[in-house]
């Protein structure tokens, strides 16, 4: 009685690689899920750094849109720029139709951060504007 059975110890070893086995395919799958989470926040750096190197240059940001309100075509144009350390206010009571497409054009087509636009329509040939940018 006192020596141990082989067919214990081979049992015993099979249910040893059986556990095992288990945990190693629960291991595999939190070394997926952490590489997709990986991506994911990889993927998510990179935007926030390419949206940060667009967004967060101050003096870049005024310089362009200076150069957009100088621009000869709105020359012409009655607007009223207020500027402040965090924003430019646009405003025009009216503004020709054609102005106001080239300078939409130009706005938009750029990367500011409007938070605030509010055109309308005075008759086919005029409207009024009011813009804020913030840097």
């Amino acid at each position: 009685m006192n020596q141990i059975n082989p067919l214990h110890i081979g049992a015993f070893l099979v249910a040893l690689i059986a556990f095992l086995f288990f945990k190693l395919h629960g291991v595999k799958e939190e070394l997926i899920q952490a590489n997709s989470s990986y991506k994911t926040s990889e993927k998510l750096a990179v935007e926030v750094s390419s949206l940060k190197s667009v967004y967060a240059i101050k003096k870049k940001t005024q310089k362009a849109i200076d150069r957009v309100l100088t621009n000869g075509s709105l020359k012409e144009v009655d607007l009223d720029i207020k500027r402040n350390k965090q924003s430019i206010k646009i405003n025009s009571k009216s503004i020709a139709t054609k102005a106001l497409n080239f300078l939409m054009g130009k706005i938009l087509n750029s990367s500011y951060k409007i938070t605030k636009l509010k055109i309308k329509s005075l008759s086919n040939e005029k409207a009024s504007l009011e813009m804020e940018i913030q840097w």
